[in-house]
Order: C-alpha cells, then sequence, then structure tokens
C-alpha cells in the first residue's frame, strides 16, 4: 500500500486557500485540497504575541510528494514563514489511498 500523507497549511483568507490548493491538485501534488475556516490563530511573531483569522487547507499527498508539495507552498504562500505540517496517514480505506496515489502520479 502507497504511503500517503496529510500535508496542512494556513492562510490568511478563503480566496488564498482555495487559489492554493487549487494549484497544488492542478499541477497533481495533492489529490485534494479541504478548505476549513475561518479559524482563530494565536501565535508569536517577532517577539509581540499575534492574533488573526485563517483558513486551514489540508491537502493529500503521497510520502514521495511530500518535498515537492512543501516547497511549492513555500513558492506560492503569501506568509513569510508558512505553517507546513505533513502527518502520516497510518490507515484508511485502501481504495482511497490508492486514488490519492493515482492522482498524484506525475
Amino acid at each position: 500500500m502507497t504511503e500517503c500523507r496529510q500535508v496542512t497549511t494556513t492562510l490568511p483568507d478563503r480566496e488564498a486557500a482555495h487559489r492554493l490548493g487549487g494549484q497544488l491538485v492542478e499541477e497533481r501534488l495533492a489529490a485534494c485540497a479541504q478548505v476549513v475556516g475561518p479559524v482563530s490563530s494565536v501565535y508569536r511573531w517577532q517577539g509581540e504575541v499575534e492574533t488573526a483569522a485563517e483558513w486551514y487547507c489540508h491537502l493529500k499527498t503521497t510520502a514521495a510528494r511530500v518535498p515537492l508539495l512543501m516547497a511549492r507552498i513555500r513558492e506560492l504562500h503569501p506568509y513569510e514563514t508558512p505553517e507546513i505540517i505533513a502527518v502520516a496517514v497510518r490507515e484508511g480505506d485502501p481504495g482511497y489511498l490508492e486514488w490519492i496515489a493515482e492522482s498524484v502520479s506525475p
């Protein structure tokens, strides 16, 4: 079975999240992108505590595509230091995991 990953990033608004997700799916780096939000984020940035409304973009891909996906997120992302977290999918429906692998095959 193909090793799959869920990669998440946050963006400043819904349109940016949809644009990023669409681009990554179009480029076959992600099988799908799910946009969720808004969420309220509290974080430390440049010595100050900040609060912002953000939108999550959850991306499904394979372990092999993660390095390219992460590099492309950094290229397209509006933040100087974007959140990019990849989590291993330990279990899942075999048909769904195979669909992910087929969707991101170059």
